[in-house]
């Protein structure tokens, strides 16, 4: 009979080869499309780009070890790879977080009527991209530092104290004040941009509502549901909607399984398993909605700027 451990290493293999497919896939398009028909680049194709090449390290460098601890695979990692792997794994789940933020707000700027007192940053707001995203990259891989001074690897597997530990790595020693103000930044960062997401959203949803009531006057409510615009803000809305989900599932977890008095193997995994949907289903459904995939032709636009 199949041991548990086995089924969650081939779950593991299969989420981290097809969502790395997946996201590579599409930095290569995005990529092709700036370099050959750069014409047709928009500027939603560089957050799009930093997202994907946000995701696939985030699936490599989280799913490879699941793979080999899965498997029963004892590889002594040492204290330098412990804090590579881990720190590359927390900077690329939140540069995530945070161009998702930025997807939703643009998007939201982008279908704001002419007419709103906003319309003019419909103008502005492309040049704030490249900072924003390169800001991020900066302040996540300053908060996570202390990944670097924090962790050693694990050579104890049957350690039960309290604190951050998992199969190949944990938290070098209990510091009240450093955990207090590391857990206190990485909260308002949460707060921050998940608020930024959630606000987007509802202001994404009451424009299209808007939209929506207003074809119903004039009879067109098939083409104007069709248009470009409305397809990229309902695959944003959903993209959020998922990331929401599966980012506080995985918090909620994780602060459990830290604090908890007794190691609970099956739901580590399942939580590692859990915090890699999101970069899986985010590619395969971008590629679903994207209609650049075939490169023998000219790129057709999807996303609008």
């Amino acid at each position: 009979m199949i041991s548990s451990d086995i089924i969650w290493g081939i779950f593991f293999i299969f989420q981290t080869c097809i969502g790395f497919m997946g996201n590579s896939l599409l930095f290569t398009l995005y990529m092709y499309t700036c370099l050959i028909f750069p014409h047709k680049k928009k500027p939603v194709d560089m957050i799009l780009a930093h997202l994907t090449l946000a995701n696939a390290p985030t699936l490599i460098f989280r799913g490879i070890p699941n793979i080999i601890t899965s498997f029963g695979i004892r590889v002594e990692m040492g204290d330098t790879g412990c804090k590579t792997v881990l720190y590359i794994q927390r900077v690329t789940r939140s540069i995530s977080l945070c161009t998702t933020a930025l997807q939703s707000t643009f998007q939201a700027v982008t279908i704001t009527p002419s007419s709103h007192k906003w319309a003019w940053l419909k103008y502005k707001i492309p040049a704030f991209l490249q900072p924003s995203l390169l800001f991020f990259w900066m302040i996540n891989m300053a908060i996570y530092s202390v990944v670097l001074l924090r962790t050693v690897a694990n050579r104890n597997i049957t350690d039960d104290r309290l604190g951050y530990q998992i199969a190949y790595c944990k938290s070098s020693a209990h510091d009240g004040q450093i955990s207090s103000i590391f857990l206190s930044t990485v909260f308002l960062r949460d707060l921050s941009f998940l608020s930024l997401m959630t606000c987007s959203s509802i202001y994404m949803v009451n424009i299209l509502y808007r939209h929506h009531r207003a074809a119903q006057n004039v009879r067109s409510t098939i083409q104007s549901s069709r248009s470009p615009e409305n397809k990229a803000t309902h695959v944003i809305l959903i993209l959020v909607s998922c990331f929401v989900f599966f980012y506080w599932t995985n918090t909620f977890l994780t602060v459990y399984l830290v604090y908890t008095s007794k190691k609970k193997e099956q739901l580590e995994k399942f939580n590692n398993f859990f915090s890699s949907c999101y970069p899986t289903i985010c590619s395969f459904f971008l590629i679903k909605n994207e209609n650049r995939i075939n490169f023998m032709k000219p790129p057709k636009r999807f996303f609008s700027s």
